[in-house]
This record gives C-alpha cells, sequence and structure tokens, in this order.
C-alpha cells in the first residue's frame, strides 16, 4: 500500500494495518482503524474506482480496458488472461506492489474482458444491416 500513496498521503500514514476498499461508489481506496485514502490520494487510477473504458487492468504489464477491446475488435478474442497466466508462472509480476488491490489482477482482466465483448456484441446488433 505504502507503494500507492502520493508522498502528502504517505506523510500522514500512521495505522499499522489498512484494507482495500472495492466498492466503486465509494472514494475511499484504503482503510485503516482511524484513517483513510481516497482516490486522489493513489499515484495510479484504481480499477474498481475508475468508470469503465479506460481503466488500467494489469497494472504490472500496462493492459488497460482500451487493448483489451481492441484485440477483440482484431481478432475476435482476448489473450491478455493466457499472456498475464505466463508471466506470472515466469515470475515476473509484481502485483502486491504494482497493483492498487494487492492481488493479481487476473479476476479484474477476465471481468473486463467480459464487459467489453458484451459491449461490443451488443453495438454489432443495434448498428443497422445494409441489404
Amino acid at each position: 500500500m505504502k507503494a500507492m500513496l502520493r508522498p502528502e498521503a504517505l506523510m500522514r500514514l500512521s495505522a499499522p494495518e489498512h484494507h482495500f476498499c472495492a466498492t466503486p461508489e465509494c472514494s475511499v481506496v484504503y482503510f485503516g482503524i482511524d484513517e483513510g485514502f481516497g482516490r486522489e490520494e493513489i499515484v495510479v487510477p484504481v480499477f474498481q474506482k475508475e468508470p469503465a473504458g479506460d481503466r488500467p487492468v494489469c497494472y504490472c504489464f500496462g493492459i488497460g480496458e482500451r487493448d483489451l477491446r481492441q484485440e477483440l475488435l482484431e481478432s475476435g478474442r482476448s489473450t491478455a488472461s493466457d499472456r498475464i497466466t505466463a508471466l506470472v508462472a515466469a515470475d515476473r509480476c509484481a502485483c502486491e506492489v504494482k497493483n492498487p488491490q494487492g492481488s493479481c489482477c487476473l479476476g479484474n482482466v477476465a471481468e473486463a474482458t467480459k464487459s467489453a465483448r458484451a459491449t461490443l456484441e451488443a453495438g454489432a446488433e443495434a448498428a443497422p444491416h445494409h441489404a
């Protein structure tokens, strides 16, 4: 968590333990017994707290929702989960430091891929068909 805090937030850090808040409607990202840190005090956009569309999904390897959509548009599928899984297996990730939630991003990647696929399919169904 310390790596995620802006300097002024890090200077006021006092609670020995904090928890991550994944609730999108809540502006707090980390909370302890007597303190909390909001989105504006975090050095990166937090996947769970940002509006869908251009959020970062994988912090270690720089994959965002835009990348997932582009891959789906170009090939009809996303290989991001497979690539990340291989890199994790090769011990190249740093999720506990780079990801604000402090854990692996693969669940977020799956969620974002599913959402992007649904959005693209809905857009294709809504598009006018030409004869």
